[in-house]
């Protein structure tokens, strides 16, 4: 058994510190498995990250939709790191359809959204898209 001094013990590094410095570090560990390095998923059961969240992102109820997706509101994350994935996400991969006025996640709007999953996202992003139409 190692023991470490209280001020040693005070420097290591804490994972939940780390990702919060790092969101691209935590897209690697939590979402690239799935997603691809660069985003692409492999459509259509592995969702592109590039441009389309940024469209939706934008539209009636595509916050909360972005939030509430399983992959995203199940993540083993906490919420102050989740929001900084998916502000790395939106301006890595949707930077051309980000809107102007975007304003990045925060921890309060991930925790006020994610409890709620999703039990049908492709039905309800179905359903936003059709709204904006």
């Amino acid at each position: 058994m190692i023991l470490m001094s209280a001020a040693a013990q005070a420097e290591e590094p804490h994972p939940e510190n780390f990702l919060s410095e790092e969101p691209e570090v935590a897209y690697w560990l939590h979402c690239a498995g799935c997603h691809g390095l660069e985003g692409r998923g492999i459509p259509p059961e592995v969702p592109s990250l590039i441009n389309e969240p940024g469209r939706i992102e934008s539209m009636p109820g595509g916050r909360e939709y972005l939030l509430r997706v399983p992959g995203v509101s199940q993540a083993g994350l906490d919420d102050e790191n989740l929001a900084a994935v998916m502000n790395y996400m939106m301006y890595e991969f949707n930077s051309a359809t980000l809107a102007a006025d975007f304003a990045a996640f925060s921890a309060a709007e991930v925790a006020q959204h994610r409890a709620q999953v999703l039990q049908d996202p492709l039905r309800r992003r179905s359903e936003i898209v059709a709204g904006v139409q």
